[in-house]
């Protein structure tokens, strides 16, 4: 008798022991996830490090200096882009491809977030008359995660504005006239070449298919800038908001 309670009694410490090994693993696991979270969200939006090269709207000499420096950090910067009354508001990079920014940063370092960048189909100095670009769609908003919100037509409405900072130092006005839900094999939208000539083409489509739109008087010879995000990692669809950019 004594032989078996020893022995039961050490079963008993074994899987207590056993228990609390299992409990601190899932407490362990549980706050890394959480960490691991909060630093996806965290490294959603503008870096500490990169808000003090952030353009002015009233300065281009600010503007011209701070593209500069984070050209000099990265050759790939092509400017910045910013639309008011949201969180969009990032340097703009170009890959050699378009997959090379999905999981990086400005500074080339590997994030989850990745960047905002213009097509690699498309001009460097945004000559192009339709111009693509892509943001990752985060929650909380960061990146490209505004994005989604212009489905709602009262955020729609209210956040029409923006600026693309080009290297120069200009600050050229956006105006936001079309959200569109779509997928990614829509060639209206993700087909960068041949739109020269046919600005017009796209913009009747769009007030067609748009989610909402807003008539601003666009004719050929305007520029268009696409801000494409994804609806979820598991399907094909996409929300793109279109803007004209003014000279």
């Amino acid at each position: 008798m004594d032989v078996a309670a020893k022995a039961a009694k050490a079963g008993d410490k074994v899987l207590s022991l056993l228990a609390i090994l299992l409990m601190i693993s899932m407490l362990a696991f549980g706050g890394y996830s959480l960490w691991d979270t909060y630093m996806i969200y965290i490294d959603a939006f503008l870096e500490r490090d990169l808000l003090k090269y952030k353009p002015s709207a009233d300065n281009p000499e600010i503007t011209r200096l701070s593209m500069e420096e984070l050209l000099a950090i990265n050759p790939d910067t092509r400017g910045w882009i910013r639309i008011d009354g949201t969180h969009i508001d990032y340097p703009m990079v170009q890959g050699k491809d378009d997959m090379e920014y999905v999981n990086k940063n400005v500074t080339c370092e590997f994030s989850l977030s990745g960047s905002i960048f213009l097509s690699a189909y498309n001009k460097a100095d945004y000559s192009d008359p339709y111009m693509l670009t892509y943001g990752h769609h985060m929650d909380g908003g960061g990146m490209y995660g505004d994005v989604m919100e212009y489905i709602d037509k009262d955020f729609f409405e209210k956040h029409l504005t923006g600026n693309l900072f080009m290297p120069d130092g200009r600050a050229r006005k956006m105006e936001v006239f079309a959200c569109i839900e779509c997928d990614a094999y829509d060639p209206m939208i993700y087909n960068v070449d041949g739109k020269q000539g046919h600005i017009m083409e796209l913009v009747d489509y769009l007030k067609k298919k748009s989610t909402n739109y807003r008539d601003i008087g666009m004719k050929e010879g305007d520029q268009v800038m696409a801000l494409s995000t994804c609806v979820s990692l598991e399907t094909n669809g996409r929300v793109v908001v279109l803007a004209r950019v003014n000279p």
